[in-house]
């Protein structure tokens, strides 16, 4: 049985997570929309929001994944000291890449500081389906985002190159309202349920829960914070997303939404895996730029992205480890 108090703060800690995983992954879900003016920064941020909300109250089927599927802590104190010392690595992590205005993947971040807060408890972490549910989709989801988005593109350029040039952006654009919205629907069936799950696990683990199903008020608390963090705006990555990879058109706009939005949905609802959003929305971003031509895409900064990438693992997992090294003395 663990302290009350201490899961309240387990708690507090992961809704304060899913905060800044809704400001720092805002940009995902409106970089393109604003940029092309399909709709106001406001307008998008809220529109977002709503679909946010909506995507985490869908489904739970990922959050039991993430919650006891790659990780077993101890039950008591020490496995609700584990927890925390992950969300807080996260947090950290998610906090110098907005700092800097860089996308990374607030996903990675949660569970690599979850991976890294259990060196402490060996046998904890389950290798096999780390591997499986995690790593491979980390490298094979951004592959599929660019191929999809380059071959979007070319499907929309071949079938609207004749069609008057004016009408068809305008089209783009009211078309963008809807897949924008997907792609935030989507974001919030990804990234509120990794939160729901840590909720449960700390639930249990504390003795306050003894089933791993995700109860009304964690999926509802979580989908409000991701919400708000939404609201609150990541403007620092937007700028990266919307001007630093490539042009972005209301006709590309459109493609990398809707591109980005069925990769979520499918691996969320279908597959049961968790995804990056930014992966995949930055990765179709740069396939509609490569389909245009090599020298569209800034490289420059597709490389910096990538390198935040593969360091998000490393450094979520380093900044748990040491947060857990602290709290040793606490249990």
């Amino acid at each position: 049985m663990g302290d009350p108090a201490l899961v309240a703060v387990v708690v507090a800690a992961t809704l304060g997570f899913a905060f800044t995983n809704g400001f720092h992954d805002a940009s995902n879900s409106v970089a393109t929309t604003v940029t092309t003016r399909a709709l106001t920064p406001r307008a998008a941020i809220l529109l977002a929001a709503v679909m946010n909300a909506v995507g985490a109250l869908l489904s739970t089927a990922l959050a039991r994944v993430v919650g006891f599927g790659l990780t077993s802590p101890p039950e008591g104190n020490a496995g609700l000291l584990l927890v925390l010392a992950g969300v807080l690595g996260a947090i950290g992590w998610n906090l110098i890449t907005w700092w800097r205005g860089m996308p990374s993947s607030s996903s990675h971040a949660l569970i690599a500081g979850l991976a890294g807060a259990a060196l402490f408890a060996p046998g904890s972490l389950d290798g096999a389906a780390l591997l499986t549910l995690v790593v491979l989709p980390m490298f094979i989801s951004p592959v599929i985002g660019l191929g999809l988005g380059a071959g979007g593109t070319a499907l929309v350029y071949r079938y609207f190159r004749e069609r008057d040039y004016r009408e068809t952006i305008r089209g783009f654009r009211y078309a963008q309202v809807i897949s924008g919205a997907a792609l935030a629907l989507g974001h919030g069936l990804q990234d509120a349920q990794k939160s729901m799950g840590v909720i449960m696990l700390a639930l249990v683990l504390g003795g306050a829960s003894q089933a791993s199903g995700v109860t009304t008020w964690v999926v509802v608390s979580a989908a409000i914070a991701l919400a708000l963090g939404t609201i609150a705006g990541g403007w620092r990555v937007t700028r990266t997303l919307s001007r630093r990879i490539t042009r972005i058109t209301p006709a590309t706009g459109f493609v990398a939404e809707t591109v980005s939005a069925g990769i979520l949905g499918i691996a969320a609802l279908a597959l049961r895996v968790p995804v990056s959003t930014t992966h995949v929305v930055a990765s179709a971003i740069v396939g509609t730029g490569v389909y245009r031509g090599s020298y569209s895409v800034q490289w420059r900064t597709v490389l910096r992205m990538l390198f935040v990438w593969l360091a998000t693992p490393l450094a979520a997992a380093a900044l748990a480890a040491a947060v857990r090294l602290v709290l040793l003395p606490f249990g």
